[in-house]
């Protein structure tokens, strides 16, 4: 064996035997706290929401959100229209999957009730949902949808 593999071989022996002193149990001669000691100069201090504080409910669907969806709808209509039937609804999933995403995370709820989309265009911009059962030869926008939902 070389010097220097002799050294290195060394130093991690050493190096190791270091290690092991540090972790090892001292038979209980020190032991560590059971509670953290306390520092007078830091203070945490964590508060809880009243009993009326409002919740945001992530599966509900705001105003804004629905707005959302006929804005993110209403530029793509003709580019599903040129890509013909198929390609458009797989664009069109992908908007509305990236439109519940963004609104906190109401994919799951888009999933389990795909015609809830039909709910808010109809009521929201139904001249836009209307485009978009023209461009994609459906008769409601939950037709559109992959998933399993109704």
């Amino acid at each position: 064996m070389s010097s220097i593999g002799s050294t290195a071989t060394l130093a991690a022996a050493a190096l190791a035997a270091v290690l092991l002193v540090g972790c090892g149990d001292d038979g209980g001669i020190n032991p560590l706290p059971a509670t953290p000691t306390s520092h007078p100069d830091i203070t945490i201090t964590f508060s809880s929401p009243g009993s009326s504080a409002q919740v945001p409910n992530p599966d509900e669907i705001t105003p804004t959100a629905a707005k959302q969806l006929c804005a993110m709808m209403e530029p793509e209509v003709d580019k599903w229209r040129t890509e013909g039937t198929p390609l458009g609804k797989i664009s069109f999933n992908g908007t509305v999957q990236n439109w519940a995403a963004r609104n906190g995370g109401l994919n799951d709820t888009v999933i389990e009730d795909r015609a809830i989309i039909d709910r808010i265009t109809t009521t929201e911009c139904p001249d836009v949902r209307l485009q978009v059962l023209d461009a994609l030869k459906i008769t409601t926008l939950a037709d559109g949808l992959a998933g399993l939902g109704r």
